[in-house]
Parts: structure tokens; sequence; C-alpha cells
């Protein structure tokens, strides 16, 4: 499993501490992460993990899957689903930068960018 893999599994742990240690796994002290709903950019594992509850919280039974990925040095360009227990899907486009097994930044975009 890779960091990607490993970060966005912690998007349906409902328990603060078992989302945090997993985060805290795969993310340098000093990552940081956006998103058009975080309101700003995070820094650090704690503030990124308070975030990411969220959609624990609101989304209860709900899964994300790393659909697709594709590296180019130490950047990652991954296509998330995020998948609703009503059936629902909304998919999420994130570019990460990577330190060895790390993710030391992260910023996503909704939808994929594809033209509908």
């Amino acid at each position: 499993m890779t960091a990607t893999d490993t970060f966005f599994s912690a998007w349906s742990k409902a328990d603060d501490a078992a989302r945090l240690a997993i985060i805290r796994d795969v993310v340098t002290d000093g990552c940081t992460y956006d998103d058009p709903r975080s309101q700003g950019i995070l820094t650090g594992d704690a503030a990124i993990a308070d975030y990411v509850g969220n959609f624990a919280r609101m989304a209860v039974g709900a899964s994300v899957v790393v659909v697709k990925t594709d590296l180019r040095g130490a950047c990652e360009r991954a296509t998330i689903a995020f998948r609703m227990a009503d059936g629902m899907e909304q998919t999420g486009k994130y570019f990460i930068d990577h330190d060895g097994d790390k993710i030391t930044r992260m910023v996503g975009f909704v939808g994929t960018g594809a033209d509908s």
C-alpha cells in the first residue's frame, strides 16, 4: 500500500486517534494540505487529521478509493473517488509531493478537470 492509499484510507476512520495515527505515519511533520473545502492551507498531521475527520463524521458508511495515480519524480497525480453509502460518488484530483515514502504536500481539486 502506498502513502497515498494509506492516507485516503484514513478518511473513513471514525476514531480520531486511529485516523491521526494513520495520517501521522504517512506525512512529514510540516506537511501541507489544501483543497476547495479546507478553507485555506492546513499544516501538520493533527490539523490534517482533524479536517479529514469531518468526512468520517458527515459521510457515515462512505469509502474513499484511490482510482488512478501517475508519478513523475517525487510528484504524484491521483484521482480519488468519494463513494457515499447511498451510491452517490464524487471524484477529486490531487497533486501530491513526496519525500521518500512520506507525503510533504497535497493540493486537491473537485472533479477530475475533464470537460463535461
